[in-house]
């Protein structure tokens, strides 16, 4: 089915705008200050998490003054179950985790078993410690447990479709500079 070009670009005018670049470039500092005290001295290891992570990773990263080692990592769950921690690995974790602190970075923490089956992984592969940094914490009560939350979270965001800042419509738009609901949804 060929891509609708013109309904994209409705899609993305016609969006509500729940948080503007100024307000992300706002969280981002902030996030950034805050994983700065706990892994300045802690040799972490980040993992963007593809595909979604990837524009988050680009805007956080450049704001840890502190010596790190990046990498990426794509992962999701088998049949999008809903339960399970089963991962259908596209890029599995290359580096040796023994004893190392990870950061995990997403754009977004919604239901969270992906995030959750790819922390559960990182610890059996030995990792001391394993952080999670989002962008987007989305409000609801639906999480893989009660009271999931990322170790760093940038913003909570209404529990709407959303994309910009890593997440996409329809594959597209993860390049838009703030964060956007899909009118009506």
């Amino acid at each position: 089915m060929p891509i609708d070009l013109d309904e994209l670009k409705r899609a993305r005018e016609e969006a509500d705008c729940l948080a503007d670049d100024a307000t992300v470039e706002t969280a981002l500092d902030r996030m950034a200050g805050e994983i700065t005290a706990r892994l300045a001295d802690r040799n972490p290891l980040v993992y963007a998490v593809m595909n979604g992570g990837l524009i988050f990773a680009g805007r956080i990263l450049p704001r840890l003054p502190f010596p790190l080692e990046v990498a990426y990592l794509h992962a999701t769950r088998y049949g999008h179950a809903v339960q399970g921690t089963l991962l259908d690995w596209r890029v599995r974790p290359t580096q040796d985790l023994r004893g190392r602190t990870v950061l995990v970075l997403d754009d977004i923490l919604d239901e969270g078993h992906t995030l959750q089956a790819i922390i559960e992984h990182l610890r059996q592969e030995g990792a001391a410690d394993v952080l999670s940094a989002v962008l987007v914490h989305k409000v609801h009560e639906r999480k893989a447990y009660p009271g999931m939350r990322a170790d760093f979270s940038g913003l909570d965001i209404a529990d709407r479709f959303l994309f910009g800042c890593g997440m996409d419509y329809k594959g597209y738009w993860r390049n838009a500079p703030g964060i956007y609901a899909v009118k009506g949804l």
